[in-house]
């Protein structure tokens, strides 16, 4: 247990030395998928890999990725943490059959068809992309990233009977040990956010891993990066660190400032990814007026990330008012950094 300059206490997992944490600003993401890229590339570009997306962007409101994933149940009953909400297995056709793609025909046939898939398409990932809700002129979306919590209390590793899942203690990361698992998929059901995935010709759970190697600095530079979502990001809209190094980006936000939100903490296994929530221009009437009105509905925001979304709404909001004012304001020079040195905080620091 962590204390900030205020005295509120930051909670770690028991036995946990220190939290790695992300945030996530949702203003700056603009649905280009190159997170995702970067880690396919690295992580799951094959060997019963092809269905899986350990870091995906979907479009909100939508039904996401696997399709209808907040519906499927998992995470825990209580604050105590003591009893597991009962979770469902996400389909084949949830998650999306992996395309065939004519590109014989197209590369090598001379074949005069547009590139498209050879069956049928009828659901995958993005599927409804920038689709979103509401009514012309009023309609609106916006995307939201999403890579496994690494939860302070992982439904997942209480799940697994056989103890294959467990947060690192130096950082809190949480793994999956391929010799103990045997691939009995209680873990998929236990994550309420459906981000541990099961690797059917290995016969083993697969899910992110924060990219511990790059964090350990054991690329042939020896130095030490972000996970490969945040580097390649273009707009560089995630911040990482730890949660308990109170100097860093992420303990400031999440904890000082509070303009940071957990998805979704009605299930209560308090992640350790955040999100600064999204913002929009206000809505127009049909003459193009603006109004006193917002674009995103706070209940839908609510939905999402629980109540406090609109306390850190309300900050930013007062923040933004101050740099309009030509005042400073750490919190905004935090979110509007350029500066990777800012960004990412991963070097061990001082306690005391």
């Amino acid at each position: 247990m962590s204390q900030s300059e205020e005295g509120d206490a930051v909670d770690l997992a028991e036995g946990i030395d220190h939290q790695v944490a992300m945030v996530m600003d949702l203003n700056k993401c603009i649905g280009c998928q190159t997170c995702t890229i970067a880690c396919k590339t690295n992580w799951t570009d094959g060997g019963g890999r092809e269905y899986m997306y350990w870091n995906n962007v979907e479009t909100k409101p939508g039904s996401g990725y696997p399709r209808d994933w907040e519906e499927m149940g998992g995470g825990w009953e209580s604050d105590e943490h003591t009893e597991r909400s009962p979770g469902d297995l996400p389909s084949e056709e949830d998650y999306g059959r992996p395309w065939d793609f004519n590109y014989e025909q197209v590369m090598f046939e001379g074949s005069d068809e547009p590139l498209r898939p050879m069956d049928n398409a009828e659901w995958g990932p993005n599927w409804e992309e920038d689709e979103g809700a509401g009514e012309y002129p009023n309609s609106y979306y916006f995307y939201l990233p999403r890579i496994c919590n690494h939860c302070t209390h992982p439904s997942c590793v209480e799940a697994c009977p056989r103890s294959a899942l467990y947060k690192r203690e130096e950082d809190g990361i949480v793994l999956v040990d391929q010799d103990r698992c045997r691939g009995y998929r209680y873990c998929v059901e236990g994550c309420p956010y459906k981000k541990v995935y099961y690797n059917a010709m290995k016969k083993t759970s697969e899910k992110c891993i924060f990219c511990y190697p790059r964090i350990e600095g054991e690329g042939p530079d020896g130095e030490v990066k972000p996970p490969s979502c945040a580097a390649d990001c273009p707009p560089q809209l995630r911040m990482v660190g730890f949660l308990d190094d109170e100097e860093g980006p992420i303990h400031k936000l999440v904890n000082e400032y509070e303009a940071a939100v957990r998805l979704h903490p009605e299930y209560r296994t308090e992640p350790n990814v955040y999100y600064i929530p999204p913002f929009a221009p206000p809505q127009h009437s049909d003459a193009g007026e603006s109004l006193d009105a917002e674009r995103i509905p706070r209940n839908y925001l609510e939905e999402l990330f629980g109540p406090k979304v609109n306390d850190a709404l309300n900050v930013i909001n007062r923040e933004r008012d101050r740099v309009e004012r030509g005042e400073e304001s750490e919190l905004m020079e935090m979110l509007t950094t350029t500066d990777t040195a800012d960004q990412y905080r991963l070097e061990v620091f001082d306690e005391g």
